[in-house]
């Protein structure tokens, strides 16, 4: 079976990332290792591993046939229609990519599953940027939310992201997706919280359904994901949701420095939340030196020092 056409997606204008260019180790069919019910694939039966795929070659062949008509690239974003670490050759690819990737920066997108895997860990190291998946903690909600593999043991998850984020020199994003009624509940969301801390990533991205998911569940509203990210405390939450209500307030410096003591805002936070005058008073305290602008992973935080 030839892959050429298929694997490569884009390459599309991404605001976190720049110019992204996305590569799809699982062309031909949904392989997974979920079967989320949120997920904006089909239904699928769970599979831990991959039974056809693009080989190496034709994954690096393809790379640098679209870096030829599309030289400006800023992210190779390494996915799948499915789970990309149960491609079988990952981290020969990743070698590979490395070789040829010049100024670009490579991105991988997975649902965290495999990382207790010491193969897979080890790989995911030589990403610029690792972002993945931790939608429950309990395990009565994964499998309630991620409908995961039995193959996969939840309760090493969580361990394994923190030694990752002990281990990697790189880049490192955990997401949440929020779906009504399962994982936004209070005791989800305080075991979220606890987790997050001890793996202490260098941010965390929280969103809700936003596309037409395979199964009938329902997103969660913005003011929900506000919530929660206010509970993170300390943690850089960015807040991905694509129609933001407007609800610009005055603050004063005292406010302003009181609510990134509690955590980071970021750009998209300030445009939302901050007339004219409270963005004055910021940018004067980033100024004195009292808040700090930080870059995770293409989002900017404002940081109280």
């Amino acid at each position: 079976m030839s892959y050429s056409n298929s694997i490569i997606f884009g390459p599309i204008p991404s605001r976190r990332f720049g110019i992204s260019l996305g590569v799809d180790l699982s062309p031909s069919s949904k392989q997974c290792n979920f079967d989320c019910l949120y997920c904006e694939l089909e239904k699928a039966k769970t599979v831990d591993t991959m039974i056809t795929y693009p080989s190496v070659l034709e994954i690096v062949t393809a790379i640098k046939e679209s870096f030829h008509k599309h030289p400006k690239i800023d992210v190779i974003t390494v996915t799948a229609n499915g789970e990309p670490t149960l491609y079988p050759n990952l981290n020969e690819l990743i070698f590979e990519i490395n070789k040829i990737k010049g100024n670009a920066k490579t991105l991988i997108l997975s649902n965290g599953s495999t990382i207790y895997d010491k193969n897979t860990f080890d790989t995911l190291l030589n990403f610029d940027t690792v972002k993945l998946s931790l939608d429950c903690v309990s395990e009565k909600c994964f499998k309630k939310l991620d409908r995961i593999h039995s193959s996969i043991d939840v309760k090493k998850i969580v361990q394994s992201m923190i030694d990752f984020s002990e281990t990697t020199k790189n880049q490192f994003v955990l997401e949440i997706l929020f779906v009504k009624d399962l994982n936004d509940k209070e005791e989800e969301i305080t075991l979220l919280y606890e987790a997050i801390k001890k793996i202490n990533p260098n941010r965390v991205d929280v969103g809700t359904i936003d596309r037409p998911p395979a199964y009938e569940v329902q997103p969660v509203p913005f003011n929900s994901l506000e919530n929660i990210a206010n509970k993170f405390e300390g943690i850089n939450v960015n807040i991905a949701y694509k129609k933001r209500p407007k609800q610009t307030n005055s603050f004063s410096e005292e406010e302003i420095i009181s609510m990134l003591k509690r955590r980071p805002l970021t750009n998209d936070d300030i445009e939302n939340l901050f007339d004219e005058k409270s963005k004055s008073i910021l940018q004067n305290l980033v100024k004195v030196g009292q808040i700090s602008l930080i870059d995770s992973s293409g989002v900017k935080f404002y940081k109280f020092l």
